[in-house]
């Protein structure tokens, strides 16, 4: 399949203030396309963000979205339909590790549900008619967590495998005009990942021994992410849709730990 994308692209990322999402919007920004990114944080409450809309005045542009709010979701891309009057790409990256287990409080499963499966669903659900024009693309972000997971991990994971389906469908009932992929990272370099590091008696041994399963020697970056997105939504990539890519260092070749 191949797209009719022009330059600059209109790039939407969401979780746009922080670790993998902050990283994807630099990389379209160094690319030379617009971004809007968005995040449940204030502007003043999202250092990274402004440091980018100062650095890119007339590339970058920040919104406070509560992403869990499907009213919410409808009016930022409203905003961005007013405002840039196109949409080529959506980065649908936005969510948080709900790691409560399978006891989980109903409140959490619904929280989780939520932001981790029912925003990813709304926002492209918004995004369409935008989308269909430019014969644009969605990125996906889940993660590793829907292939294999961990005990206490639930209900992320859960969420996390649901949108391979999400991918799946958006790809076979949207296509040609949308390609849909999805993203699956392991353990990458944010400060998420550090707080579950840190969650351990030894932060610094749990990283270490999280280092010695991988292949390849090390976690990922966030920048590393940020470079896949740019390829996916490139025109060499039409070929690539319906499917989720992992991207985790080998991790999940390992058999046992």
């Amino acid at each position: 399949m191949t797209t009719t994308l022009t330059f600059p692209r209109v790039v939407i990322v969401t979780g746009a203030s922080q670790g993998i999402g902050h990283a994807i919007a630099r990389t379209f920004l160094d690319h030379g396309d617009i971004v809007i990114g968005c995040a449940f944080s204030s502007a003043d409450n999202a250092p990274h963000a402004m440091k980018l809309q100062a650095q890119f005045p007339e590339q970058f542009f920040y919104y406070s979205v509560d992403i869990t709010k499907t009213d919410a979701i409808a009016n930022f891309i409203r905003e961005v339909e007013t405002r840039l009057g196109r949409l080529d790409v959506l980065v649908s990256n936005a969510g948080k590790n709900v790691f409560k287990g399978i006891d989980c409080e109903p409140e959490d499963w619904h929280h989780n549900l939520d932001l981790n499966l029912r925003s990813h669903w709304y926002i492209a659900k918004c995004c369409r008619a935008l989308l269909e024009k430019s014969k644009g693309v969605i990125l996906i972000m889940t993660s590793n967590h829907a292939f294999s997971t961990m005990p206490g991990c639930a209900p992320y994971n859960i969420t996390k495998r649901a949108l391979l389906s999400l991918v799946q469908s958006l790809t076979i009932e949207w296509g040609p005009a949308i390609r849909t992929v999805g993203i699956a990272p392991g353990f990458i370099d944010t400060a998420g990942n550090q707080l579950w590091f840190d969650a351990h008696e030894d932060g610094e041994a749990s990283r270490e021994e999280t280092i010695r399963k991988h292949p390849v020697g090390r976690i990922g970056t966030s920048e590393e992410v940020g470079e896949l997105c740019l390829y996916l939504a490139s025109q060499a990539a039409g070929f690539i849709a319906g499917t989720t890519i992992v991207m985790d260092g080998g991790r999940s070749a390992l058999m046992q730990d």
